[in-house]
């Protein structure tokens, strides 16, 4: 078995660690840098769109954070972090609205772009308050977005809500921060974190 993660400490690649290191699977950390390897034709043959991460497993590429967590979550059973029969609906439609409509308004608002009252009706998300509102109310639902235990689709959702708390894209109510606190204390999340830091102080001294 052979596992390699294509990633930048300081992109979305950190997700697809923390995926890693909460399935406890033995896998090697390729880092690539964003002005060379990363749009070399090496790595192109791996992902042509030339963003990270990606994830190589026997010889399987998956690319996309989302479904890198899936997939990590159904290829690593023992980690117990695939769904059960009563989760199976909203860790999936809280996996793919973060994903989705989550992604795509924090995106166009960080580019200034505010869909006017028809074109909402056009884009997927609706407007930036109405995907934030909704998504706060995801993870406010249950003790994490599936249910009452941690799952894949935590690693996600969380690291659309950490994130967002800390670059000032979400806003600090008292359910995002109750639940990003839930996920900030677990040893995953501190080693996949240590290890990405790591990568980040050097080429910044």
């Amino acid at each position: 078995m052979t596992l390699i993660l294509y990633t930048n400490p300081m992109s979305r690649g950190r997700i697809a660690r923390w995926m890693l290191e909460e399935v406890g699977a033995d896998y090697e950390a390729v880092v690539l840098d964003y002005a060379s390897t990363m749009k070399a034709e090496a790595y192109r043959s791996v992902n042509p769109m030339g963003k990270v991460p990606a994830i190589v497993h026997d010889g399987k590429v998956i690319t996309e954070c989302a479904a890198i967590c899936a997939y990590l979550a159904d290829a690593f059973p023992g980690a117990d972090l695939a769904p059960r029969d009563d989760e199976r609906a909203d860790y999936y439609r809280w996996l793919f609205f973060a994903a989705g409509p989550v992604e795509a308004a924090i995106t166009n608002r960080s580019l200034g772009v505010v869909p006017t009252d028809d074109q909402q009706r056009m884009v997927g998300y609706g407007s930036f308050d109405a995907a934030i509102t909704t998504l706060e109310s995801g993870v406010s639902a249950h003790d994490y977005v599936a249910g009452a235990r941690f799952t894949a689709a935590d690693v996600y959702v969380g690291s659309q809500v950490i994130w967002g708390l800390q670059f000032g894209s979400l806003p600090k109510t008292d359910g995002f921060v109750r639940y990003a606190a839930k996920l900030t204390g677990r040893a995953a999340y501190l080693r996949a974190a240590a290890l990405d830091d790591a990568l980040i102080t050097p080429a910044a001294s």
